[in-house]
């Protein structure tokens, strides 16, 4: 968010009055460059002189004129007068020009003060605002989180509870094992009782009466802490929803037909899971949607479940939604039982006991983005196949990039028949030989060139079927000029090959997404043996039935927090507001045949 409350001073509108010479304040530089190079060659004594010299740069830095702000800092430097304020305003300065610059590490760097200092308040505010900024450019929002702990001591009490929303956003989207770990880390008090917090949050949200207790002991050990005060609203309401604990669950699936080949895997994922807690009283009951999906849901309820998963298709969902909005007008109606719908609707209800799992490409296109945008790529290529699951696909990173970088990503469609072709057009390669051609007219046959590729992109996302990556692949390969470093390649699990040996030799150092359970050592060699026919499709079903019957018992919270994540089979799990289970994948790399997690 923006809400770092902007670094630095801004010029002021030229029908203001003029400051004074005689202020040589750092807070504000408002005027042009010139007025400050001009008092300081008035000024009669080194410091104020220096003072106006920092203030120019200020206003050079504001109206972009790096290379004058970066000419009078050097010539600065070495020479400043031993003042805390001028020391410390210069390194804040020469900070600003790098990070204007890209140059985020070496600003950081820059940007170390003297915790002596005896400096005014706004000075420590541009400091902390600052850094916090560099922490959050540099994708390191824990250390962000520090920053802004200590920015809270010089804001406002309404600028203070913007910034504690702000640092509990950063926290909520970090892995409960990452915070954990920074907790080892040490740390200030205010800061550490923030990833206690979220700490707490993580591991206890869908267990409320344990929540409220642990909260209890938190708030005991840090009773002046901003959130001890007021917790953050999302954790209050995790605390006051109330978990399903259903004792009849109704399983709509197609158990009969063409399509039960389908169902079968989940059908065994979700069975599997029932028979994984054997303590549990809860009666399990499949229903056939084969002959219709209304009428499946209907007999569920007249046989009184009280919770139900299902159903798979997305037509069947539709048929439910509709008998179900037809239920609600009635008069006489009665109060109908949360459901898990195992694939997404058309239009989302406002529905708060409604919640909606699916295996979805466009969520897993998502999460692509994110991790791209982690690994510090900041042009990447789409290469997505030209049919409608590429478009969704390619269409949803555009979008989640768009987000978090405020950049659209390049798109190039390709057909099989033009696979090489769009390769060719998206890495510059049919230009660079059109151009090598019209030199050869001039010059002669003679001539030889060697073709050149782009260099300003550093991934390329290939979205395609496993079929087309072994196309894909080699096509990019031979059209990286020697002139070019190599992109980065990332995949989806559309494109996972069977894993043999021989087969994936060819696509080292792609980079690939898929659920944890199929990224894992021995995550479903135990299936080999009972469904030796099963590819990699069927085992994401059945990791998918798993987790529907375990998030049975958690919906509620997670829904009411959705800072929650569920470690599951088919990835990092949580809820967000309209009852969608968002799923965070694992990714890894083949290498010389292999793939290993990383």
């Amino acid at each position: 968010m923006a809400a770092l409350w902007g670094c630095g001073s801004q010029p002021r509108s030229t029908s203001q009055a003029p400051q004074p010479l005689s202020s040589t304040s750092l807070q504000s530089s408002q005027q042009s460059p010139t007025f400050y190079l001009d008092a300081a060659a008035k000024a009669t004594d080194a410091e104020t002189r220096q003072r106006y010299l920092l203030q120019a740069v200020q206003a050079y830095i504001n109206t972009n004129q790096l290379k004058a702000a970066s000419e009078i800092l050097d010539a600065l430097r070495g020479s400043l007068v031993n003042v805390a304020e001028l020391q410390a305003q210069h390194r804040y300065l020469q900070a600003q020009v790098l990070e204007h610059k890209g140059m985020l590490a070496d600003a950081l760097e820059q940007l170390k003060y003297v915790s002596s200092w005896p400096l005014a308040d706004w000075q420590w505010r541009n400091y902390y605002q600052l850094r916090a900024s560099l922490y959050a450019k540099t994708k390191r929002p824990v250390e962000q989180v520090r920053e802004l702990c200590h920015l809270s001591q010089y804001l406002s009490s309404e600028e203070n509870a913007e910034l504690n929303r702000q640092i509990w956003s950063q926290l909520n989207a970090l892995q409960e094992e990452t915070i954990e770990y920074y907790i080892q880390q040490g740390g200030e008090a205010t800061y550490l009782g923030w990833l206690k917090l979220a700490y707490l949050a993580k591991h206890y949200a869908v267990d409320p009466s344990s929540l409220v207790s642990q909260l209890g002991r938190w708030q005991s050990a840090n009773p002046g802490h901003p959130a001890a005060m007021q917790l953050p609203q999302d954790l209050q309401d995790a605390l006051s929803t109330k978990p399903y604990h259903p004792q009849k669950i109704a399983v709509l699936l197609p158990l009969t037909g063409e399509r039960a080949k389908v169902a079968e895997p989940l059908k065994n994922g979700i069975t599997a899971g029932y028979m994984d807690d054997p303590d549990s009283n809860v009666a399990l009951q499949f229903y056939d949607t084969a002959t219709g999906a209304a009428a499946a849901y209907q007999a569920a309820i007249s046989a009184g479940a009280d919770f139900v998963i299902g159903p798979l298709l997305q037509d069947n969902v539709q048929q439910v939604i509709e008998y179900k909005t037809t239920h609600s007008k009635q008069a006489d109606a009665t109060p109908l039982p949360p459901q898990l719908f195992l694939n997404n609707a058309e239009a989302l209800s406002k529905n708060n006991d409604e919640f909606y799992f699916a295996l979805s490409p466009v969520q897993e296109a998502v999460d692509a983005a994110q991790r791209m945008y982690q690994d510090g790529i900041e042009q990447p290529l789409l290469l997505a196949s030209d049919d409608a699951i590429g478009h969704r696909m390619a269409e949803s990173f555009n979008l989640s990039w768009q987000q978090l970088t405020d950049k659209s990503a390049e798109i190039h469609y390709f057909t099989n028949d033009k696979m090489r072709n769009t390769v060719q057009n998206a890495l510059g390669v049919t230009d660079s030989e059109a151009r090598i051609d019209a030199v050869k007219k001039l010059l002669g046959t003679r001539v030889k060139a060697d073709f050149r590729s782009r260099r300003d992109v550093d991934a390329i996302y290939m979205i395609c079927s496993a079929q087309d990556l072994t196309l894909l692949k080699p096509f990019i390969d031979v059209n990286f000029s020697v002139f070019a470093e190599p992109a980065k390649l990332y995949t989806s699990s559309r494109a996972r090959q069977d894993d043999s040996r021989q087969t994936v030799q060819e696509l080292n150092k792609i980079t690939i997404s898929d659920i944890p359970w199929l990224m894992g050592a021995n995550g479903s060699s135990n299936l080999a043996s009972l469904w030796p026919s099963w590819g990699n499709p069927q085992k994401r079903l059945y990791a998918m039935g798993f987790d529907a019957l375990s998030l049975v018992n958690k919906l509620a919270q997670m829904r009411a927090f959705p800072g929650y994540q569920l470690s599951g089979h088919t990835g990092l799990l949580s809820v967000n507001k309209d009852g969608v289970i968002n799923r965070q994948l694992k990714w890894g790399q083949y290498n010389h045949g292999v793939l290993r997690s990383n």
